[in-house]
């Protein structure tokens, strides 16, 4: 009986090619869609699960809470103190290590170069990440101070081979220098981890911050490391989350003598995180790689089931759209005995053959894609069929799903035909009631979902491109930067290089900066007016003279730095000693504020904060604050990306804190004046690598992910309009087909050609205009959300609604008007030959 309804199906699919190429086509695609979204949602949730032992691995976290404008930063740094008094006080954790990022200077025959994504630890943070070794004992790697673990890719990029264990690393940090023994090879990490690592060395730590005591004792606001810790067996993590609140009370500092309005702890939550939630978790702040949210995976999933229950509208649309093909086809076969449970059972068949063909296409079409999509997104996706990571079971689930879901509707349709009734009045009358509204509105269905979808994608568009154009409050262009004057070997001869820079050839302008293009540093202090009940949060960076002449930032009030006043210079050695920060609070500072900073300091003219005076404390909150005057306002600068908000910041002069080397070029060959830049640095500083880069390379690596995103985004929207017309084009066939002799009689009695291809156009053209009506309303509050996710956006117009309503009724309108236009033309005479 099955060899019979395979033979049976082959035979209906290979007499009707149009209808199976367009179904196996439209299911193919679909799934390939269907099947590439879900690899790499799969993909994106299941970071570090790889990794042994990832279920009892945890960080701990905090949520800073500004207290002037409600505005939450969920971070994943946290200091060593506060790591420190955890392990000390909750006895449910078993192993803390706190790991400190850094990018030290590696020193190989004399050659300096970057020690790119290192870790400095201050215990053995494999006992809590278990990342696999290639060589060496995970559990003694890093027993010992100044021991170090390489990734294979840097032992190979050191020492030119993989076998590196007992050679000896010579790494410049915070200005000291230490060799370090290789004691470990690791594998180099998958992309899906939430850590991008290369160097992990145990460091002697109180040597280290020697010159910052504090940090190791009392210091909570230095966060500029992770703590990651293990549970002892049987601990429950939901217990130690709850007794967080009360430790938090017992330890972090709250409120201080003298100043009741203020109270750091009430501005502060710390929280612990699986190491397996942090990449979709909401704490990106201080993150090693930019992660992502569950929103986006929430959307590419329903993307996802969207195109493929198109692919499987497709299929029941044409189906029940031939079933007068099929109406004597099932009625002989009832007069012969057949029942309807057999009848069923071969169309489902039916619909599983043709799944199963366009299922074998999209596996094709899925490993051909896989390579373009993980260079695009910049991850591994793969499709296996076999091991953990396997598939086969979701292709068989999503092929009985589709094939048996798909097609039950039409076998459920076919088999009901009544054999008298057909035999009787021919396959016309085959069409059953209502079947024609339910095709219609499968159709708005499908348009519905692809307008939806290409208004989505050109609002993500040009949000992006908004983003990536929006004007900065400086000139990106024309900008070369670099990190590494801050390294302490080169204090004494910043001065120097920077000097030097400026007689380079293409070379117009220079400055210095803690803040610049992108930089990780954040740094805040707390400002305090006369007369105000609480002091505000302002993002506090050192800058030179030349700074806001080289960033080409605008005054606009007062005027800008004056390295001839006296005043005007807050330059303190590197790590001041008290008598130091004591004579600068004696003579005081000029600072530079922004627009914001002035605004959020109570003025509603920026101009009107010229000459005021601000207490700064810019030595930690237990010292007395430096008394600073305004002396000029700059307008707002917008440093990170437009999802961050713009920063209220205080500039103070002060060349040994800047650590970015920005250099303005006016050449019209940047390759040579950045060589020639490079020439001179390894010239003045050939113990520093030289690490400089472009802006504009800078906003590019700023905004990759959302610019994959929103082109991979694009693709699936394209794919679901094409699902939607190869549908549209299948039912178009047919219902020319199934009019053609009320063509002819409509030719006879004088209908023009452009008369009936308006009137084959318009039948298909109302399920579209229909479909706009239901996708505007849900794309406008899906884009409306996204949008608010953003600092500065653009406005939410009709424009992309209008434009994605009228591309979907050109498409349409083009899908239908062959077809309208043949059969229009057509000869009366053969029309009304038809049957």
């Amino acid at each position: 009986m099955w060899r019979n309804y395979f033979v049976v199906g082959l035979r209906a699919l290979l007499g009707s090619r149009m209808y199976t190429l367009i179904n196996i086509s439209g299911l193919a695609i679909g799934l390939a869609a269907c099947l590439t979204l879900l690899l790499y949602v799969r993909y994106e949730t299941r970071y570090d699960a790889w990794l042994p032992g990832s279920e009892n691995a945890y960080q701990l976290q905090l949520k800073l809470t500004s207290r002037q404008t409600g505005a939450a930063t969920d971070s994943q740094l946290t200091s060593y103190v506060a790591g420190r008094r955890l392990k000390a006080d909750v006895p449910e954790i078993d192993r803390l290590v706190y790991a400190h990022w850094t990018s030290p200077v590696v020193m190989r025959g004399g050659e300096a170069f970057s020690g790119e994504d290192s870790l400095f630890v201050d215990g053995n943070l494999f006992d809590v990440l278990r990342f696999p070794f290639a060589e060496g004992d995970p559990a003694t790697a890093l027993a010992q101070t100044n021991s170090v673990v390489l990734t294979e890719s840097e032992a190979r990029r050191i020492y030119g081979t993989e076998h590196a264990i007992g050679r000896t690393l010579t790494m410049i940090s915070r200005g000291v220098s230490n060799d370090y023994r290789v004691t470990g090879i690791l594998r180099d990490l998958p992309r899906d981890s939430h850590l991008a690592l290369r160097i992990v060395a145990r460091a002697d730590f109180p040597r280290w911050w020697a010159s910052q005591p504090e940090f190791l004792t009392s210091c909570w606001d230095c966060r500029n490391g992770w703590n990651y810790f293990t549970l002892r067996p049987g601990a429950d993590p939901a217990a130690v989350r709850a007794g967080l609140a009360a430790w938090q009370r017992r330890h972090v500092p709250g409120e201080r003598p003298g100043d009741p309005a203020f109270g750091r702890g009430d501005s502060v939550d710390y929280g612990i995180v699986n190491i397996r939630d942090i990449h979709l978790g909401p704490a990106q702040d201080g993150a090693i790689k930019p992660g992502n949210d569950r929103g986006t995976i929430a959307t590419f999933t329903i993307i996802a089931l969207l195109i493929l229950a198109m692919a499987s509208i497709n299929f029941i649309n044409l189906a029940t759209a031939r079933a007068g093909q099929r109406a004597r086809e099932v009625a002989l076969r009832k007069v012969l005995g057949a029942r309807r449970k057999q009848l069923i059972g071969q169309f489902i068949g039916e619909s599983l053959l043709i799944t199963a063909v366009a299922m074998v296409v999209a596996l094709t079409l899925v490993e051909l894609s896989l390579p373009l999509l993980s260079g695009l997104l910049q991850a591994d996706l793969s499709l296996d069929y076999f091991g953990p990571r396997g598939m086969l079971g979701a292709i068989l689930a999503i092929l009985l799903v589709v094939g048996a879901g798909g097609g039950l509707y039409p076998a459920l349709f076919l088999s009901r035909f009544r054999p008298a009734l057909v035999l009787k009045a021919g396959r016309a009358s085959a069409e059953g009631a209502g079947t024609g509204r339910l095709r219609s509105i499968l159709v708005v269905a499908q348009f519905a979902v692809s307008i939806g979808l290409i208004v989505c994608t050109s609002i993500v568009y040009a949000q992006t491109d908004f983003a990536r154009t929006l004007d900065p409050g400086f000139r990106r262009e024309g900008l070369i930067q670099s990190e590494n004057l801050g390294r302490r070997q080169l204090l004494g001869r910043t001065d120097a290089i920077a000097g030097e820079m400026a007689r380079v050839p293409g070379i117009v302008a220079v400055g210095r900066s803690s803040i610049g293009v992108a930089t990780r540093i954040e740094r805040q202090t707390e400002a305090a007016m006369p007369g105000q009940a609480a002091p505000v949060m302002l993002g506090d960076y050192a800058v030179d003279a030349g700074f806001f002449r080289t960033m080409e930032i605008r005054p606009v009030a007062g005027r800008l730095f004056d390295p001839r006043r006296a005043a005007d210079d807050a330059t303190l050695p590197p790590d001041p000693d008290p008598a130091a920060r004591t004579a600068l609070r004696a003579r005081g500072a000029n600072v530079v504020i922004n627009a914001l900073a002035a605004r959020r300091l109570g003025f509603r003219d920026p101009a009107a904060a010229l000459g005021r005076e601000i207490a700064l404390r810019w030595f930690g909150a237990d010292e007395p604050p430096v008394p600073a005057r305004v002396i000029g306002i700059v307008q707002d600068s917008r440093f990170r990306t437009v999802r961050d908000p713009i920063e209220p910041i205080v500039f103070r002069l002060d060349r040994n804190a800047a650590a970015n080397l920005l250099l303005r070029y006016a050449d019209v060959d940047p390759a040579a004046v950045r060589a020639r830049v490079e020439q001179t640095w390894r010239r003045l500083a050939p113990d520093v690598p030289f690490d400089g880069e472009y802006s504009e390379e800078r906003v590019t690596q700023l905004y990759g992910a959302e610019q994959a995103r929103s082109r991979l985004f694009a693709g699936f929207a394209l794919l679901a309009v094409v699902i939607a017309c190869l549908g549209l084009y299948g039912l178009a066939a047919f219902a020319a087909e199934r009019r053609t002799r009320e063509i002819g009689i409509r030719k006879v009695l004088g209908a023009r050609t452009r008369d009936i291809v308006r009137l084959l156009v318009w039948q298909f053209s109302k399920p579209v205009i229909i479909a706009n009506l239901i996708a505007w309303p849900v794309a406008w509050w899906a884009m409306r959300d996204w949008l608010n996710g953003f600092d500065a956006r653009i406005p939410l117009g009709p424009e992309p609604f209008l434009l994605a309503g009228l591309l979907a009724l050109a498409i349409a309108t083009a899908t239908v008007a062959g077809h309208a236009l043949r059969v229009a033309r057509a000869s009366p005479i053969v029309a009304l030959r038809y049957e």
